[in-house]
Formats: C-alpha cells, structure tokens, sequence
C-alpha cells in the first residue's frame, strides 16, 4: 500500500442531491458530506460522474464547492471533478477549486472528440497545466466506459516526466484489476497515487501498491471501504464490501444510491432527480433495498 499519498484513503464519489426545482441542495449535500468524513471517509470526490457534474453548468460546478466550504466541509478534503471537453472550462474549475483550498481535482480527457492521439491528449494538459496558476495536483480519471477516452501507460509516462508532483494519480473505474496493478507498480515508485474505483478490487489495489479508492458506493459502505483499507488483508470485509458493491450495482447507480440515502436519512427529498435520470420504480427499488440488506451492514445513523 502506499504510505503518505494525498488522498490516501477512502473517498467516496459523493452524490449530489437536487432540490424541488433540480438545483443542487447544498444543505443536505453538506451534512451529507459531514457524516461521509465522520463515518469512514477520508476525502470526499465531489462533482464527478455519481455527482452527476456532467448534468451541471460550470456555475452551478462552482456553486456547489463554494457551498460546501461555506458550510463547513474542509477544502484539504475536496477532490472536485473539473475536467471537460472545453479547455477553458477545465482550467476555469481547475483554478476556482484551487482558490477554495483543494488541493487536488480529478480530470477527465476531453471526451467529446473520440479516439484522440496521445500527443493531443497530452497537448491537451499541457495546455491546462501551463495556464494554471497554482500547483495544486491533478489526477487523471479513466473510465473508458463512459468517456470512451483511456489513458495509455505511454501517455501517463510522458505526463510525469513533464509534469511531475503535479499530475500526481488516477482514478481507475475501468474494472481492469491488471491495469491497476500495472499502474501502482510501475509508477507508484514515482509517487504516482493509484485510486479504484470499484469497491471489489480495494484489497487487490492496495496489496499492489495503490493508494485507495474513490467510489460511488462508499456512500453508504464507507466505513466497510475503511475497514478494508485498514486492513488490505481482511477477507471478511473485502468480501462484504464486494457483495454490496454488487448489490448496489444492479440498478441505476444514482437512483439506486439516492433510494438508499433518502431511506437511511428517512428524507424522501433524496429522491429528487435530474432528468435524465428517473426515480426507480417501486420493485426496483424493493430489491435494491432486499439485496443490500441481505449483505448485513448496519449503518450508522444519519446526518
């Protein structure tokens, strides 16, 4: 495992709740977050897909991470989600999240245009990097699932060489365990800080040099996530926490999360949705509830 890195740790991909009128409902995002650190959690991954940032505008963006701090939730704590397809965006996000205090955003690739090069690719931070005015760390996101944009080795390689101590990690929701490890081990040397994030494969990364994770289930399975983390060699709570990822995974992942929160918190505002999503529907939401509680977890009392 590596020792010391800056979100080293459990980090939830924290939901973004949404008022009657679909703007984000930043008091309850904050307690939200307040009961994310005090159950588990060592950093909170604000505003990327589970937060549904894609659905915001970049105001909106910035409105949610002014809100959280004014509400108490620490900066150092923050791994905002600011990369998009307009170069000037990203930088935009990149250097508000930085002026608040964070020291670390995630970035996805410019993931309209499709098959980019690696030299476009790379042209593209470059670009960002070089119209920053602050150091704080970046940290790639790859999921080519959904951006159909992956990061080569051969392009994370000649990111550190370029840039190092500031492209400083990546997150992995690519569900290839063996990219992971092949990360965490030849970069992690470097510092490089390797994230899954896929809760079933926490241990495995760990045990391989990684760093953590940052995850869409930990907000309701954090303090399982911390136990693992913990202990990378616990196959109890490796094990419980894989069959409530699955658990969770079997429906539509925000809606299925935001049934779960609205439930444990017993505030059906949780449920509020912005189009495209959709509520689940009744027996949807029965065996979302059936699965996860067959799993066993207690969870703590809600915010």
């Amino acid at each position: 495992m590596m020792r010391n890195a800056l979100f080293g740790g459990v980090n939830a991909a924290v939901l973004t709740p949404m008022t009657a009128d679909l703007a984000p409902d930043l008091d309850r995002m904050a307690a939200h977050c307040h009961w994310l650190l005090g159950n588990g959690c060592d950093g909170l991954g604000v505003l990327g897909t589970t937060g549904e940032a894609n659905s915001l505008g970049i105001s909106e963006r910035m409105a949610v991470l002014e809100g959280l701090v004014a509400r108490g939730v620490p900066p150092a704590r923050l791994m905002p989600g600011t990369g998009t397809p307009a170069l000037t965006d990203s930088v935009a996000l990149t250097r508000h999240a930085a002026a608040l205090g964070c020291r670390g955003v995630l970035m996805l690739p410019p993931f309209f245009y499709k098959n980019p090069s690696d030299d476009g690719l790379f042209a593209y931070f470059a670009e960002v990097i070089g119209r920053l005015d602050s150091t704080v760390a970046l940290y790639l996101y790859h999921f080519p699932q959904q951006s159909a944009v992956p990061f080569s080795h051969d392009l994370i390689a000649r990111l550190l060489a370029a840039f190092p101590g500031v492209v400083r990690g990546v997150k992995d929701s690519s569900g290839d365990l063996a990219n992971m490890e092949t990360m965490a081990r030849r970069f992690g040397p470097a510092g490089f800080e390797v994230y899954a994030g896929d809760d079933s494969l926490l241990g495995s990364v760990l045990r391989a040099g990684g760093a953590g994770c940052i995850t869409a289930a930990a907000n309701m399975t954090s303090a399982v996530n911390a136990r693992v983390y913990a202990d990378p060699e616990d196959a109890a709570a490796q094990t419980l926490l894989a069959s409530l990822r699955k658990a969770i995974a079997g429906t539509a992942l925000i809606p299925g999360l935001k049934a779960l929160k609205a439930r444990h918190a017993g505030d059906a505002a949780w449920l509020t949705l912005r189009p495209p999503h959709l509520p689940l529907s009744a027996e949807a939401a029965s065996r979302l509830f059936e699965a996860f509680d067959a799993c066993g977890l207690r969870l703590a009392e809600a915010a």
